[in-house]
């Protein structure tokens, strides 16, 4: 059986990605021409990453994590705008494993979560979800969501292919999501809850009709922090998982994303990535897990 602990990480290609603070950026944002200059090229086929990948995230973030009410109606003080990731991907018969390096820098305590001082995420999709891979993680962040413009506390993370076309928001039957689920129309996430000198707690799940955690999580999670309060986050997940989740299979490109809570932030209040690529062994991506 593999094992992270037997990569050899210092001969894995490690590439840098920036996250940005998006404040209440909203997939309906997005889409609105005044809201967002760049709808008409979305809608055209240009992708997120594509018009501000690695040269957007730090100005538009500092100027989001304490932009007017209209986009940050409630900044924290003094948070940083931006947060950077190495990141690593190895293989080996059996597992993916995913290495994340952050420092978080000086976080303000939100005060948010209780429990976690810092959450990382992993969101993966393998080409069944609508626009994941020209939006990643907005598709499933919107208006009516907990903390957003028109939040509710009960609504999380979903996808509007959960939704009744014309229903003002009514979500589908629970046969229908279960087909949805069953056809792999959904994007499976992955995370570690973080506490310096404690150990991580992982989970996976599912975004749907809504986020949902798995009972039995399949996914592990190793990680440590340097005196200087470097994160280093390692996710190991079977290639092959069984039902609810993904097959990680070579010669599929799949679009992942990144986020990050900090300074023990919940919900919107988090860093994220524009969607990225991954593939094993061989192709086109960000990212190409070689085997190990």
């Amino acid at each position: 059986m593999g094992s992270a602990q037997a990569v050899n990480w210092a001969k894995v290609p490690a590439k840098k990605i920036m996250l940005l603070y998006p404040a209440q950026t909203s997939f309906e944002r997005l889409m609105s021409q005044e809201r967002h200059s760049g709808r008409k090229r979305f809608l055209e086929g240009k992708n997120c990453l594509a018009c501000h990948g690695d040269i957007d995230e730090h100005p538009v973030g500092e100027s989001l994590v304490h932009a007017e009410p209209a986009k940050e109606p409630t900044p924290i003080l003094g948070k940083p705008g931006f947060l950077d990731l190495q990141v690593q991907t190895a293989h080996d018969a059996e597992n993916l494993y995913v290495r994340l390096e952050f420092d978080p820098g000086k976080q303000p305590d939100a005060g948010m979560d209780k429990d976690f001082e810092t959450k990382v995420s992993m969101m993966m999709d393998d080409g069944t979800v609508p626009d994941s891979a020209r939006a990643g993680c907005w598709v499933a962040c919107h208006d009516d969501a907990a903390s957003m413009a028109r939040g509710k506390d009960t609504v999380t993370k979903y996808l509007y292919s959960s939704r009744i076309p014309g229903g003002g928001g009514d979500i589908k039957t629970p046969e229908d999501l279960e087909k949805m689920k069953a056809a792999g129309e959904y994007l499976e996430y992955w995370q570690a809850r973080l506490n310096p000198g404690a150990k991580p707690v992982a989970v996976d799940g599912y975004v749907l009709d809504k986020r949902a955690a798995n009972t039995d999580p399949v996914v592990k999670t190793e990680a440590t922090r340097s005196k200087a309060g470097v994160w280093a986050v390692i996710f190991t997940r079977k290639l092959m998982a069984g039902a609810g989740h993904k097959d990680i299979v070579p010669g599929k490109t799949y679009t992942i994303g990144f986020s990050v809570h900090a300074g023990h932030t919940a919900k919107r209040f988090h860093y994220v990535s524009y969607e990225r690529t991954l593939v094993l062994d061989d192709g086109k991506a960000d990212f190409v897990a070689t085997a190990n």
